[in-house]
């Protein structure tokens, strides 16, 4: 696919709205005290994953051959696809949500970066780099307006492990986030690409669900959240991942998806009664900021978009 100026834009735009989706998911869980934290990343993203499969059937169809051929890329990314949500929702509980959920987002941008830069030979900009430190300054600021009580709640042993399941979540969504780009960049569209990944991915989790899910049976409002979760974060918000992941590098997707625990924690505040400490907000501001870092393009690479969509060469600065 040809990069534009319009197409990079919509592609910043619609991963905005897949963190916003996605900053749903800690407060709508809090509606199923009694599910299971493995049990319902099983049955979001098993569901949502299999969802994809279903609305990109007939491109998927279209593109066996392409997989055939690429089919070491779609496994890698289906089975880290079936290990994220249950390293992320593992980490949650074993290190507690805070902790949890910033080192499994948190890191995933630097991950992601050095995915490309070994498998790609990619350079990182000044830029991206100080983008990048400022949007994990926030988070660790965001993290330490939480407080400290789900530390000392947890035992060393218990936190440290948490702490690795939250690296190993943050890998598995750097890792299928480059595979569904790199099967795009080889000629696949960008919904049979994720459907495919996050099919198989989906099928992968329903034995966990199969052991872990009786408890979304037991009530109708379990049940809702399920659905929730399956239809609209995962679903909707995976759409609009693939959708990005066509139009923007993987690094700057994941970098930009340092927004999803702002809209967590803002919905904390609104929904749960949570409130942000002086400290919190000034991650929120640093985030922020980092997005304006990675988002905007630098005046080249606009000009050689710009030149590319009409034909012409762009002069050297």
């Amino acid at each position: 696919m040809i990069q534009t100026p319009k197409g990079h834009f919509a592609g910043i735009a619609v991963i905005i709205l897949a963190s916003f989706l996605w900053g749903t998911t800690g407060v709508s869980a809090t509606f199923a005290p009694d599910v299971s934290p493995v049990a319902i990343g099983a049955a979001a993203m098993g569901f949502g994953g299999l969802l994809q499969a279903a609305i990109a059937i007939t491109p998927i169809r279209r593109s066996l051959g392409a997989f055939r051929q690429q089919w070491h890329l779609l496994l890698l990314g289906a089975v880290a696809v079936a290990v994220y949500p249950l390293a992320f929702y593992g980490s949650m509980r074993l290190a507690g949500v805070t902790i949890g959920t910033v080192v499994s987002i948190g890191t995933a941008p630097v991950l992601s970066a050095i995915i490309e830069i070994i498998m790609d030979g990619a350079r990182m900009t000044l830029r991206w780099l100080s983008g990048a430190v400022l949007g994990l300054t926030g988070i660790a600021l965001l993290s330490l307006s939480g407080g400290t009580e789900q530390i000392t709640a947890a035992d060393a042993s218990s936190t440290l492990t948490g702490v690795i399941l939250g690296l190993l979540a943050a890998f598995t969504y750097a890792l299928y986030s480059w595979a569904a780009r790199r099967l795009m960049q080889r000629n696949i569209p960008s919904r049979a690409a994720m459907g495919g990944i996050f099919g198989i991915g989906g099928l992968l989790l329903m034995p966990v669900l199969a052991l872990y899910g009786a408890p979304f049976l037991d009530s109708w409002q379990n049940a809702a959240v399920g659905i929730y979760m399956a239809c609209v974060p995962m679903f909707l918000g995976y759409v609009c991942f693939g959708y990005a992941l066509a139009r923007i590098p993987a690094s700057t997707a994941t970098t930009i998806t340092l927004l999803e625990p702002v809209v967590a924690a803002a919905l904390a505040a609104i929904i749960v009664g949570e409130q942000l400490t002086t400290a919190g907000w000034a991650g929120v501001a640093l985030i922020f900021t980092c997005l304006v870092c990675i988002t905007l393009p630098s005046r080249r690479k606009a000009a050689i978009l710009s030149a590319v969509n009409s034909g012409h060469n762009p002069q050297p600065e």
